[in-house]
């Protein structure tokens, strides 16, 4: 490899994205044991960060996880309820009534807003298992996808609207 001047890829600095220890109600997880056979049954979201050369930004994305497509995203310097308010394209978009809503149970995600936007539409609020990353493996891939093959390939500058 050192000839060749090859290096491997490297994650870099950690930032934590889920805070979970709140006093908000949390959801029972809906997902456990159940096959998703169509689109707008199921759809997963979470929150990742981008380095860019000054701080962070916060992406917000929920994945429908039939088609593995994302349906709704946002990008935003604050990890906050808005954030994910602003990621919502799927419930303007698409017919999902009674389709399972999964994310981890960070604030954002247990937010009186957020659950009030769920249940405007239809959707049943389902929470992953407290510090279990693998209950939202789905979601977590895809970031690992987006990562490796995009943000990690290039140094962002700014974040602008």
């Amino acid at each position: 490899m050192r000839k060749f001047g090859l290096r491997p890829i490297t994650w870099r600095t950690f930032v934590r994205t889920t805070d979970s220890r709140h006093a908000l109600p949390v959801y029972p997880n809906l997902l456990k044991n159940r096959r998703v056979c169509a689109v707008n049954q199921v759809w997963v979201a979470d929150i990742t960060y981008i380095r860019i050369r000054s701080s962070f930004v916060y992406l917000a994305a929920i994945l429908d996880l039939y088609s593995r497509r994302i349906v709704g995203w946002a990008i935003s310097k604050r990890i906050d309820t808005q954030l994910c308010l602003a990621a919502r394209r799927a419930l303007e978009t698409r017919r999902a009534r009674g389709c399972i809503h999964h994310s981890d149970r960070g604030v954002q995600y247990a937010s009186a807003p957020y659950v009030t936007l769920l249940r405007q539409h239809g959707l049943q609020i389902s929470m992953s298992a407290k510090g279990n990353p693998y209950d939202n493996a789905f979601m977590e891939s895809f970031y690992k996808t987006l990562k490796y093959e995009e943000v990690h390939l290039w140094n962002y500058e700014t974040y602008v609207l």
